[in-house]
C-alpha cells in the first residue's frame, strides 16, 4: 500500500493541504480583481503575469530539481510562498486593494507553483517503482483535487463575508503545516551522485527532449487541459457574474463541481489504467471534456454549469494522470524535472498570451465565448493524442 510508505504518505498530506491554500488563494484572486476593477482585461492580466513568472522560473525549477534533494526544493517551494505572502497581507490589510501588491502576489504564486510541480513530480517518480506510478499519480490527482474542492466549496463564502485577506492567511497556515509534513520526511537520496556533475544543464534537458520526439509530443499534449483550466479561470468569473447573473456563493459552487471531477477522477482513473488502454482513456476523456465546454457555450443554466464543469473537472484531472504516467514511464529520471519544468514552462508561455486575449474577448464577446476556444483545444488534444499514443505502442512492441 502506497499510503504505509512514511515518504509518499507525509508528502500526499502535505500535497492536500498546500492544494486546500492554493486552491483558495487562485479562486479568491480571480473575484476579488474582477469585482475591485470590474475589468475582465485586468483579471487576465492578473493571470498573464502569474504564468510569466512561472515561465521565467521553468529554467531555474528544472535545474534545482536534478541538482539538489527533490525533498528540499519541495520544502522551499512552500517557505518561499509563505513568508512574502505574510508581508502581502500586511499590506492589504493596510492599504486594501492595490493592483502592484495584486501582480506581487501573481508573481510569488506563479513562480512557487511551477518550482513546485517539477520537484514534487519528480520525487515521486525517484521514490516509486514503475509499477505503482499510476496508483500514485491518481493518489496524486486525489489530494490535488480535495484541496481543491474544499477550496471552491468554501472560498465564495469567505469573500463574501470576510474578504481576501483571511484567504491568504489561510494559504501561509497551509503551507506552515505542509513544511512540517514535509520535515518529517527523510532525505531523499535518489539523485545520483554522476547525475549531479554531468547532464544538469537545462539546455541538456531540452536536447533530450528534442532527440525523443514522442515524449516531447506527449509533453506538449500533457500541457493542453492546463491551458484549458487556465483559460477557464479567466473566463469562469464574469460567465457566472455576467451571464448566469450570480454571485461569489454560486462562483464558489461552480469551481467546488470541477473540484468534485477532479476527485472522482483521482479515485477512478488507477482502476481504469489497469481495464482500459492508455491511448483509449486519453482520447475518450478529451473527447469528453469537448462535450462540456460546448454545453457550457451554449447555455445559460446554474445547474448545467455546475455539471459541465464537474466533466470538466473529470476530464482535465484523469488526462493529467494517465498522460503523466505515460511520461514518468518513457522519461529518464535523470531528466525528469528538466522534462517537467520545460513543459511547464511551455504552458506558462502560452497562457500568458492567451490569458490576456481570453480577457480581452470576453469584454468584446461575452463571456461565454472562452468556452469555445477550450473545446476547440480539446479537439485537438484528442486527435493528437490518438495518433501519437498508437506510435508509443507500436514501439513498445
Amino acid at each position: 500500500m502506497l499510503l504505509c510508505k512514511k515518504e509518499f504518505r507525509n508528502f500526499f498530506l502535505a500535497d492536500i493541504i498546500s492544494g486546500f491554500g492554493v486552491g483558495l488563494t487562485t479562486v479568491g484572486a480571480n473575484w476579488y480583481m474582477l469585482q475591485a476593477t470590474n475589468s475582465n482585461k485586468l483579471v487576465g492580466l492578473y493571470l498573464t503575469v502569474n504564468v510569466l513568472a512561472g515561465f521565467l522560473m521553468s529554467p531555474l525549477a528544472g535545474i534545482l530539481t536534478d541538482r539538489f534533494s527533490r525533498k528540499s526544493v519541495i520544502l522551499w517551494t512552500f517557505l518561499g510562498r509563505a513568508i512574502p505572502m505574510i508581508v502581502i497581507i500586511a499590506v492589504i490589510g493596510m492599504v486594501g486593494f492595490n493592483l502592484w501588491v495584486m501582480y506581487g502576489l501573481a508573481i510569488l504564486t506563479g513562480a512557487g507553483w511551477i518550482t513546485y510541480m517539477a520537484s514534487s513530480r519528480s520525487y515521486v517518480q525517484a521514490i516509486l517503482p514503475k509499477k505503482l506510478l499510476g496508483t500514485a499519480n491518481s493518489f496524486i490527482e486525489v489530494s490535488l483535487q480535495v484541496g481543491m474542492f474544499a477550496a471552491g466549496a468554501i472560498s465564495g463564502l469567505i469573500l463574501n463575508y470576510t474578504g481576501f485577506v483571511t484567504i491568504l492567511v489561510i494559504n501561509v497556515v497551509m503551507f506552515l503545516v505542509a513544511v512540517l509534513l514535509i520535515m518529517s520526511i527523510q532525505r531523499d537520496t535518489s539523485v545520483p551522485t554522476d547525475t549531479k556533475r554531468s547532464s544538469t544543464g537545462y539546455i541538456a534537458g531540452v536536447y533530450y527532449i528534442l532527440n525523443h520526439k514522442l515524449i516531447l509530443s506527449m509533453g506538449i499534449i500533457s500541457i493542453l487541459p492546463l491551458i484549458v483550466t487556465q483559460l477557464f479561470n479567466v473566463s469562469s468569473p464574469d460567465y457566472v457574474s455576467t451571464i448566469l447573473k450570480a454571485n461569489s456563493v454560486i462562483y464558489g459552487l461552480a469551481d467546488m463541481g470541477y473540484g468534485i471531477g477532479g476527485l472522482v477522477a483521482g479515485l477512478i482513473t488507477g482502476l481504469l489504467i489497469h481495464k482500459f488502454s492508455e491511448k483509449h482513456i486519453i482520447g475518450g476523456f478529451f473527447i469528453f471534456a469537448t462535450g462540456g465546454l460546448m454545453t457550457l457555450y451554449l447555455t445559460q443554466l446554474i445547474p448545467l454549469t455546475i455539471v459541465c464543469t464537474f466533466i470538466l473537472g473529470l476530464s482535465n484531472s484523469s488526462l493529467r494522470v494517465v498522460i503523466n504516467t505515460v511520461l514518468m514511464e518513457q522519461v529518464e529520471q535523470q531528466y525528469m524535472g528538466r522534462a517537467t519544468s520545460i513543459w511547464n514552462g511551455i504552458a506558462q508561455l502560452i497562457e500568458a498570451f492567451a490569458s490576456t486575449l481570453m480577457g480581452i474577448a470576453n469584454d468584446s464577446f461575452g463571456a461565454n465565448i472562452g468556452f469555445l476556444w477550450m473545446a476547440a483545444i480539446m479537439l485537438v488534444g484528442a486527435l493528437w493524442s490518438l495518433i501519437m499514443m498508437s506510435r508509443i505502442n507500436m514501439k513498445g512492441n
